[in-house]
């Protein structure tokens, strides 16, 4: 009786470990709040970057919304991963806020209106 239980639990415990390789590499969806983002160009360059990122299927920006939807595989990359590589753009992601570096970088009408920056509405 012994050897049935030990036997089910050996095979019960492979299973679960090939499920749980399976799950591995799945593309998982993300919506990140991008608040600093405000323009095409913003949409541009975050696009253009997260191409390079390792694990990034797709990046769509919608700056008038201020949301980044990005696709990855899981096990390839993480969420704390993407956000970081879009505050590496110079944008705040979440709670992640922008590299301080890359936001001097960026042109005026991509900066925060507290810096002056932000595009003018056009009507």
């Amino acid at each position: 009786m012994r050897i049935v239980k030990l036997v089910l639990l050996m095979m019960l415990g492979s299973i679960g470990v090939t499920m749980a390789q399976s799950k591995k590499g799945t593309l998982v969806t993300a919506k990140i709040s991008t608040p600093t983002v405000q323009c095409e160009s913003c949409k541009n360059r975050i696009e253009r970057f997260m191409q390079k990122e390792e694990g990034v299927q797709s990046t769509k920006v919608d700056y008038k919304k201020h949301i980044t939807t990005v696709k990855f595989y899981s096990d390839r990359t993480n969420i704390e991963n993407v956000k970081a590589a879009i505050a590496n753009v110079g944008y705040d992601a979440d709670n992640v806020t922008a590299n301080t570096e890359s936001y001097e970088k960026l042109p005026l009408c991509c900066k925060k209106p507290e810096d002056g920056g932000g595009m003018e509405k056009k009507q």
